[in-house]
This record gives C-alpha cells, sequence and structure tokens, in this order.
C-alpha cells in the first residue's frame, strides 16, 4: 500500500467520523426528524440547495439554523415577504459621499449557508433573484458579476401552497433544488419531549440552539463534499440512475417527467447517502434511498392521478418497483 493510498484512507475515516458528529450534533435540537435530518447532511454533502416544507411550527427554521451552528460556518437568514425586492437579497449600489463615489453594498446572500425562510411568501421576482446565485455561484449588481465563496447553499423553507399568502414556486427554480424535504408533525413521544425541553427554565419560545456546538469548519465541509465528488460510480448504477430519470418521461400518469438534471442530482444525493453511511463506492440502495427527495418536486402528475389521491411520492415508490435494480 502506497503513502498515497494510505492518505486517502485516513481522509476518508476521518470525514465518516466529522460527519457522524455532524449528525449527532443536530439531533440534540432536532427532535424525532432523523430521516429530513439525513437528508439535509446527505445535501450538504452534495453541496445541493434543499427545500424544506411543512405547516408552520414543525421547526423547519430551527433545523436549517442547527445545522448551519454545528456546521461552523458563516449564516445568513431571510425572511421572504410579499414585499421583499431582489436587491435585499442581492445588494445594491450606492453613492459614498464621504469618497464621492458609487459602491457596492453587498445583501445577505453573501454567506456560507442562506436560510430562505418562508420563501413562497415573495413574488415570483424575488424568488427569481436567487436563480443565478443558486446556478452559477455569483451574484450581479448592476452588470458586475461578485463571485459567491464556497461553500454556498440556500436552504429555503416553505409552507405548503394551500395556506393563505403563498405564491406556488416556478418550476424553473424548484428544479435547482437537489432535494425538496417534507417535515411532518412528531409522534406523541417526541412532541412531549420538544414541549418539555423547549419550556424547561426557558421563556418564550424562541429556538434554543445554545447546546449546539460547532464541530465542523468551513475547510471540512469543502472537504466532506470533495470526498462524495471523488467517490467510486460503477458503470451499471449510473445507468441505473439515467433508466429511473427516463422512465419518469414516460410513466403512465406523468405529465412530465424529470429532465438531465434530476439525473445529475440523483447521482450526486447517492454518493452522499453512500459517505453519510460510511462506504466510499455507491450501491442501488443508495439511489433508491434518495429518489424520493430528488424527484418529487421534478415530475407533474396528470390531473386524473390528483384527483383520485396520488401524489408524487406514491408514482415514484411504485416507478421504482418496476425499473430493474443492478446486482453489484
Amino acid at each position: 500500500m502506497t503513502d498515497l493510498q494510505t492518505q486517502s484512507e485516513k481522509d476518508f475515516i476521518e470525514g465518516c467520523n466529522k460527519i457522524q458528529a455532524l449528525r449527532q450534533e443536530i439531533v440534540k435540537s432536532i427532535i424525532g426528524q432523523n430521516k429530513v435530518v439525513d437528508e439535509m447532511i446527505i445535501g450538504l454533502l452534495a453541496g445541493g440547495h434543499t427545500l424544506i416544507e411543512g405547516v408552520p411550527g414543525l421547526g423547519k427554521t430551527l433545523l436549517v439554523r442547527t445545522m448551519a451552528k454545528a456546521a461552523g460556518s458563516e449564516f445568513r437568514r431571510i425572511q421572504f415577504t410579499p414585499d421583499l425586492m431582489p436587491s435585499d437579497i442581492t445588494g445594491h449600489t450606492m453613492f459614498d459621499t464621504k469618497n464621492n463615489q458609487f459602491r457596492i453594498r453587498r445583501g445577505p446572500i453573501f454567506c456560507n449557508f442562506l436560510l430562505a425562510d418562508e420563501i413562497n411568501r415573495a413574488p415570483a421576482k424575488t424568488q427569481a433573484a436567487l436563480l443565478e446565485s443558486m446556478q452559477e455561484l455569483q451574484v450581479t449588481i448592476e452588470g458586475k458579476s461578485l463571485i459567491l465563496e464556497p461553500p454556498f447553499l440556500v436552504m429555503a423553507t416553505q409552507n405548503p401552497i394551500e395556506q393563505e399568502g403563498t405564491y406556488p414556486l416556478p418550476q424553473a427554480q424548484t428544479d435547482r433544488f437537489l432535494f425538496k424535504i417534507f417535515i411532518s408533525y412528531p409522534t406523541a413521544d417526541d412532541e412531549l419531549q420538544i414541549v418539555t425541553g423547549t419550556t424547561d427554565k426557558q421563556t418564550g419560545d424562541g429556538l434554543n440552539t445554545s447546546m449546539i456546538q460547532p464541530v465542523l469548519a468551513t475547510e471540512d465541509v469543502l472537504k466532506l463534499q470533495q470526498l462524495a465528488a471523488n467517490m467510486t460510480i460503477d458503470k451499471e448504477v449510473a445507468s441505473y440512475v439515467v433508466r429511473i430519470v427516463r422512465t419518469t418521461r414516460s410513466w403512465n400518469g406523468i405529465d412530465y417527467g424529470a429532465g438531465p438534471r434530476g439525473g445529475i442530482n440523483l447521482l450526486r444525493a447517492a454518493r452522499g447517502n453512500a459517505l453519510l453511511n460510511s462506504r466510499n463506492y455507491v450501491i442501488p440502495d443508495d439511489v433508491k434511498g434518495v429518489a424520493m427527495p430528488v424527484l418529487r418536486h421534478r415530475i407533474k402528475l396528470s390531473a386524473d392521478l390528483e384527483i383520485e389521491g396520488y401524489s408524487p411520492d406514491d408514482v415514484i415508490a411504485e416507478l421504482l418497483e418496476n425499473v430493474e435494480a443492478p446486482r453489484l
């Protein structure tokens, strides 16, 4: 075994340990949402933006704030409202009377972790302000392009569109999200733990993350993302990913399926899933494990299926059962 191989193995083991430390830190604050926590970590490892949906009061904001603090990276929060302007996100130019010249005032988007809270409460023009930054990792202000330093991740929360005062996100924007994660009500035991823990010797109902300690630094996040990017991908697994995505385009009951970006993100997420499970190679179960959050916002069901009460998850589950997985 060469010194390079030995170092590579050490880096992998060290990376896996840091991932588990990150997970253990997050679940100190996020109770009873282990699947959601795992999906958030996978999104971080894959370097993808995440959309979190759930009714108000389920801890969406707390989840993102906790993860940002545990990851030890710069965090900013934007509360989306109907009167929010694009310049409130990206920044704008202003005249500096002291120096008698214009200068750029950078907006809150210049950070590592951006929490776009209740993103669907702002109109489409403001939502679109995130598109360039999410795809190109840059912001254009008055014709000047400014680079967003990596890692840059948008973690957006939204309430279901049935809630009053919300706007559905345009498809062009939702497709930029690696994951769409659903957060649901906790179990009775978990809810009891949440209620008693939140009210014990505390006033108000504020988000308490004081017990969360940073277990990573910005450099660690970049190294973990690189570990995932360097992971071995068998051609059969890549072919399996492509077959799943292509099947969404011809499946009965789907008006339109996922595009090539869906396949790219499915493979990226599968690598993150493998790394979360301390493996340096991807297996078909890694693909299946992330297919729901990767594809649920990239397909449109027919009106007949929607009337019958089917959800995208129902159709994806059936589809996965019918696409043959490779035997490795």
